[in-house]
């Protein structure tokens, strides 16, 4: 096979996704985790910009199948026993060497390739500064690997490809990633240039100065204090799944906005104080045994009638209620409906997260997620972690009485 070829014909005639599953099931057997996700990266890769040359195959395959440093080594050899005329090489990783010698991190770009001068990629990072001492060669510069991001690789895994370790630092970053929540207008007003309204005692005290000639005119308006949010997670056997990560969801709104998180399946728990603790082990710990019904049957219309009946029912109005469930649920689909219609017109918005909603071709056939859509603000998908960052993004607007970007209407 030539080292370079002018136009897309290393692959001319192969079918992507054959050759994608083959080339998995090598790494595979060598020790890299190379799942479904992956495979269809790089069958779209490969859609996208068919290589025209085995270094450009190799950097493609590399970026779309390795999600881990320590996995470079297994594919570097898996890729020249698949691609070269060579001995075949081992594929355990007893053979890649030391795990902290410096070739696992840093690999050498040869001279004479169709990049910058001089040999090299294009597109690589800036090399580390290395001493004369220790290369003894002036020109000769190591390139950091270019690997994905480890949080953007695993964010886009469903949630039962996830490890425990995987979905907590996943779960700590959508933490950090509300900055920005949803505003309520208050009936206290502070002074701001911008304002609409004149402020009357602060114009009066400085007309004093004036010999009472307003002069200076002083304006001020509502102040605006971070919308309360109530989230609802469906924690039935249905959802067994996305339970863990739908918890962190509730902790991070938990710690970081005013809000009250319930969890429920045949009855409702409710969450707030296990979730508001500071170390995240301890309360996804407590979370979970505190939900004693959990992995069972489902029961939305009770449980939303039950929380609006309790004393907690003050915490919906003019709040935005996040419910986590796939619509499937044992009450009749008329209860829903009913119970829906109130917790709406007590809410700010109401917006739904269901882990099937981005599947193509997904209709709400569920009888109770069809009652219930009417009555929501926006339905989105929370199928994966990237779903849930753009979900936090989604409510991070501020209620100005305007449409905002979940389609709902002003402050009821």
């Amino acid at each position: 096979m030539p080292a370079a070829e002018s136009g897309p014909v290393l692959l001319r005639g192969i079918d992507r996704a054959a050759f994608a599953v083959s080339f998995a099931n090598r790494l595979r057997g060598a020790g890299v985790l190379a799942g479904l996700t992956e495979i269809d990266d790089l069958v779209r890769a490969l859609g996208v910009h068919p290589p025209d040359s085995r270094r450009a195959l190799y950097w493609t395959a590399r970026i779309a199948l390795v999600r881990r440093e320590s996995d470079l080594v297994a594919f570097d050899r898996v890729f020249e026993d698949v691609f070269t005329d060579a001995a075949p090489l081992p594929l355990n990783r007893s053979a890649a060497g030391p795990a902290g010698h410096r070739d696992d991190v840093h690999v050498p770009v040869p001279a004479g390739g169709d990049g910058v001068a001089g040999g090299g990629l294009p597109w690589a990072t800036r090399p580390p500064v290395v001493a004369e001492a220790e290369t003894g060669d002036e020109s000769g510069l190591f390139l950091p690997q270019l690997r994905p991001s480890a949080i953007e690789a695993l964010a886009d895994r469903p949630f039962e490809e996830l490890d425990p370790a995987e979905t907590a630092a996943l779960g700590e970053v959508l933490r950090r990633e509300l900055t920005r929540w949803p505003t309520r207008r208050t009936r206290r007003h502070a002074p701001d240039s911008t304002g609409r309204r004149i402020a009357l005692r602060a114009t009066i005290s400085r007309a004093r100065r004036t010999a009472w000639e307003p002069v200076t005119i002083v304006r001020e308006r509502p102040r605006r204090r971070p919308r309360r949010v109530v989230m609802l997670c469906d924690v039935s056997e249905s959802m067994r799944a996305q339970a863990t990560a739908y918890l962190h969801l509730m902790r991070a709104f938990a710690t970081v906005t005013p809000a009250e998180v319930f969890a429920f399946a045949t009855g409702l728990t409710r969450l707030t104080p296990a979730l508001s603790r500071r170390s995240a082990e301890d309360a996804i710990a407590q979370a979970t045994a505190a939900v004693t019904d959990r992995f069972g049957g489902t029961r939305i219309a009770t449980n939303v009638t039950a929380l609006l009946r309790s004393h907690h029912g003050n915490a919906v109005r003019g709040a935005l209620v996040v419910i986590a469930s796939d619509g499937w649920d044992s009450d009749p689909a008329a209860e829903l409906a009913a119970a829906m219609a109130r917790l709406s017109r007590r809410a700010h918005a109401v917006l739904w997260l269901n882990p099937r909603a981005g599947t193509p071709g997904f209709t709400p056939a569920v009888a109770a997620m069809a009652a219930a859509l009417p009555y929501c603000t926006g339905l989105l998908p929370a199928a994966t972690f990237h779903d849930l960052f753009a979900a936090a993004r989604a409510m991070s607007f501020s209620s100005t009485g305007s449409r905002g970007p979940m389609g709902g209407s002003g402050s009821r």
